[in-house]
């Protein structure tokens, strides 16, 4: 049996992996060309996505013409929430299924692009909401067949949304983020037209770039796909099925160009190169860990955000206390690092130098320090808070947070190394300053 370069085969384990990503389209204008990619789907009843600081953006004018100039009709809710929850998916849901809608669009961050992901599951396959959400929260069920077409149209440099078959959103009852996972509700295009991140706020632009360093470093670094159990032959890969191949290649040139780019970006408003150059990244990092998949950084900005207190992030809106997905997650990135280093430190050691540190020389015992020192020296120079302190938690949350990550088993089991309770409220206690 042949195995990948760098990828040796373990007993009982996994041989194969799979690559599966949306349509994309990509370029200056591209959003003009929605209308004919709409009406190429079968789209004659359009529900377009977006949320209420963008609805009167002249890029949603734009996309609003364009299908309307193609034939569609077309009826828009603008109540997308920045970072969704189980109640404004249900409305989404109420909406889309009173329209009787055959295609969606969705126009805006992550969050309005999760949105319309939902709402076309539930309009589509009714049920009770728990079914289709991750289990252990949810009951995980499998999504039982195809979906309406959905044009996704990012307008932030980070989720890697339109590429990915993963809905994020905050369940209220349980005080934490969770998602729901299917290769059948990933977008069918990706339109991705970098104007639209000229108009982006510092730290907007901040948090959405350390999204896809996560994205990038988190799937680089994660367990690899031949570590993980052999499926049966009737079982599906996972959407997390690990590093592999592919989802490196990706993940490399997404932290070479972001490494090189995001301070600029989120510094110089005026800076078109860097900007574009960050919303090409949240691409391939959308595609590397869409078929690679994330793990504790992630894991545990979930209990960040969904036990946030008071804490109301810059440039986001003000009514409501907000760490905004990114954030929650770089501020628990250096204290994981240094931890899960050991697991592979030549993979650690090469991140960071795609992230632009210096490794010349280095010694490979090193690597999380020197790694975890390069993201500390990014976050400083972008505005992010110093550790989870700076976002309102302390000493005291250790127990409450761990409990709220530990319900991630999907993103837990893909990290390098094991981590359980014990492990999680270690890092909780690593994470609350770096400075």
């Amino acid at each position: 049996m042949i195995c990948c370069a760098g990828y040796p085969f373990v007993d009982g384990c996994d041989t194969t992996f799979e690559v599966d990503t949306s349509r994309i389209k990509y370029g200056s204008g591209a959003l003009r060309e929605i209308g004919v990619d709409a009406r190429d789907l079968g789209m004659s009843r359009v529900m377009l996505v977006t949320d209420p600081g963008l609805v009167t953006m002249p890029f949603v004018d734009t996309v609003v013409t364009s299908l309307r100039t193609a034939g569609c009709d077309v009826a828009i809710f603008a109540d997308a929430r920045v970072e969704p929850t189980d109640r404004s998916f249900a409305d989404a849901t109420a909406f889309a299924r009173a329209g009787n809608f055959d295609g969606y669009v969705s126009i805006g961050g992550g969050s309005a692009i999760d949105t319309a992901k939902a709402a076309n599951l539930y309009a589509t396959f009714p049920d009770d909401f728990d079914a289709y959400v991750n289990a252990p929260i949810g009951r995980g069920k499998a999504v039982p067949g195809a979906l309406r077409p959905h044009i996704a149209c990012p307008t932030t440099c980070g989720t890697g949304a339109e590429v990915t078959g993963i809905a994020i959103f905050d369940y209220l009852a349980h005080h934490a983020k969770t998602g729901i996972v299917s290769k059948r509700i990933r977008p069918t295009l990706g339109i991705i037209d970098p104007d639209v991140t000229m108009s982006l706020p510092k730290t907007v632009v901040a948090c959405s770039g350390f999204d896809v360093l996560s994205h990038a470093l988190e799937s680089f670094t994660a367990r690899p796909y031949t570590a993980r159990a052999k499926p049966t032959s009737s079982a599906p890969r996972p959407t997390s099925q690990g590093a592999n191949p592919f989802s490196d290649m990706a993940c490399r040139e997404a932290m070479r160009i972001l490494g090189g780019n995001i301070v600029r970006a989120a510094t110089d408003p005026s800076d078109a190169q860097a900007r574009e150059r960050m919303m090409f990244a949240a691409t391939l990092a959308g595609i590397g860990f869409g078929n690679a998949g994330v793990h504790i950084p992630h894991a545990m900005s979930y209990a960040i955000a969904g036990s946030v207190r008071t804490y109301r992030a810059p440039d986001y809106p003000p009514n409501d206390a907000i760490v905004p997905h990114g954030m929650a997650v770089v501020v628990n990135a250096p204290a994981v690092f240094r931890f899960t280093a050991e697991a592979n430190p030549v993979r650690h050691l090469e991140a960071a130098g795609l992230l632009g540190a210096d490794i010349a020389g280095v010694d490979e015992r090193d690597a999380g320090e020197i790694l975890a020192t390069r993201i500390e020296a990014l976050m400083r120079a972008t505005g992010m808070p110093n550790g989870t302190s700076g976002v309102g938690f302390d000493a005291r949350d250790g127990a409450m947070l761990r409990d709220g990550a530990l319900p991630q088993q999907r993103l837990l089991a893909n990290a390098p190394r094991a981590t359980g309770s014990g492990e999680l409220e270690a890092l909780f206690a690593r994470a609350l300053a770096y400075w």
